[in-house]
């Protein structure tokens, strides 16, 4: 069996996998990092969202091994020092999650938009989260905690 060695959260890993373990499942299943979830198993709902390279990634479209090397951040690599990251605290004050099943995803996607777009307008966070379902909350106050947390981000 292959070996898959990243930097995940700021730790080195290295763990041996069956050639066709998807990143997703690596990460949960391999690492306990449940904060990244499995949806829909057809890359269409963006739950499994994380950084690859400070990049925003549907880990269900990458296996293990093609992270090798890599900087993997997951949800739970977000908080720094027991703080809030500034986006998960906006979806936090904000209300932007109902049942939170979509949340970890739509937070790591809007933190690699605003990194990218330092101050988004409403149409330009609904086209960027187009690649992320949530069922439960009208997209509404989402995209208000992420203008917020735009506006936090940038100090």
């Amino acid at each position: 069996m292959p070996t898959a060695t990243m930097t995940v959260n700021g730790e080195t890993v290295s763990r041996e996998v069956e050639a066709r373990t998807l990143l997703v499942d690596f990460l949960r299943d391999h690492l306990g990092l449940t904060g990244t979830h499995v949806g829909c198993d057809t890359s269409q709902c963006g739950t499994c969202v994380v950084h690859i390279d400070g990049t925003s990634v549907k880990a269900c479209t990458m296996l293990a091994v093609q992270a090798e090397g890599r900087q993997i951040t997951t949800i739970e690599g977000l908080a720094s020092n027991g703080d809030l990251h500034p986006m998960q605290a906006a979806f936090k004050a904000h209300h932007g999650l109902q049942c939170g099943f979509c949340t970890p995803g739509m937070v790591m996607s809007a933190v690699d938009l605003v990194n990218r777009v330092p101050d988004p307008d409403e149409t330009t966070i609904r086209t960027w989260l187009e690649g992320n379902i949530c069922r439960c909350t009208g997209y509404h106050n989402i995209v208000k905690a992420i203008r917020h947390a735009a506006r936090e981000m940038q100090g």
